[in-house]
């Protein structure tokens, strides 16, 4: 006789769960924001425009390495010269995008969450899932999750490249030093809880004390580990507050760029 979970002697339940509270609350605002991140992303990808007001670039936009690019945003040249693509010049976007959402595509946190929100695999806890077949991340397409250390790498440089713009945006329109604006603070703050989210990030731990036999031989690699597993434990909020943050910074310099706001200096 079957003995434990497959026992023919154990209660046969056809609800997906015996949960009374509101379980589809948090993977259905998972799912919301996430989408509504997607076309909002996608729609300032392909708009190729008001991207850049001296001195604030958008980080949907930096580096712009295209030859189209505007003017004075160019901050490591236009390696790519201009693009045709279906008889339309390509947006600068495109050549940066890539990096940032595989970072995030592939990171720890990002894949229980769209796994849930998206596949329901599964939902929440102790709700029985639709699929009737489960593989992992074994094969195609999932078994690409295991490039999430080399876009966490590639991040680490757009992450300096996003906190020069931020230095950079200390400067008035006119390039001359030692002013701020409300811009200045924008970008800032963009880079700021972006380096807080790699720095969180699993691999980042994994990276600085992992394959260590001793950590009393280490102890300078040992103390940058217990920082970074401190910060490991907020990964989930630096996850979401620099998701937000990347899109308010890029809608901020829309903003700016369109004329619809003024970008007021405190000094």
């Amino acid at each position: 006789m079957a003995t434990g979970v497959f026992s023919s002697t154990r209660a046969k339940i056809s609800e997906r769960t015996l949960r009374t509270d509101k379980w589809w609350i948090q993977p259905l605002i998972t799912f919301s924001v996430l989408v509504a991140f997607i076309i909002y992303a996608t729609l300032r990808a392909f708009e190729n425009g008001n991207y850049f007001a001296e001195p604030l670039i958008s980080p949907f936009y930096s580096p712009c390495l295209s030859a189209a690019c505007a003017q004075g945003s160019s901050l490591l040249g236009q390696p790519f010269g201009i693009v045709k693509l279906i008889g339309m010049t390509v947006s600068p976007a495109l050549f940066i995008l890539i990096f940032p959402l595989g970072f995030r595509m592939t990171c720890y946190y990002y894949r229980k969450a769209y796994y849930r929100s998206f596949w329901m695999s599964p939902p929440a806890c102790a709700v029985a899932e639709p699929h009737s077949k489960y593989t992992g991340e074994t094969r195609a397409p999932l078994i690409m999750q295991n490039a999430h250390r080399y876009f966490f790498y590639i991040g680490l440089v757009f992450n300096v490249l996003l906190t020069v713009d931020a230095v950079l945006a200390f400067r008035n329109p006119e390039k001359q030093w030692g002013h701020m604006s409300v811009g200045t603070l924008v970008l800032l703050a963009n880079a700021t809880f972006l380096w807080l989210y790699s720095a969180s990030c699993h691999t980042c731990r994994h990276t600085i004390g992992g394959r260590l036999r001793n950590f009393s031989k280490h102890p300078l690699r040992y103390k940058a580990w217990t920082v970074v597993s401190v910060l490991n434990h907020k990964h989930q909020n630096f996850a979401w507050i620099s998701l937000l943050g990347v899109a308010f910074a890029d809608f901020y310099v829309r903003q700016v760029a369109s004329g619809s706001f003024t970008n007021f200096y405190f000094f």
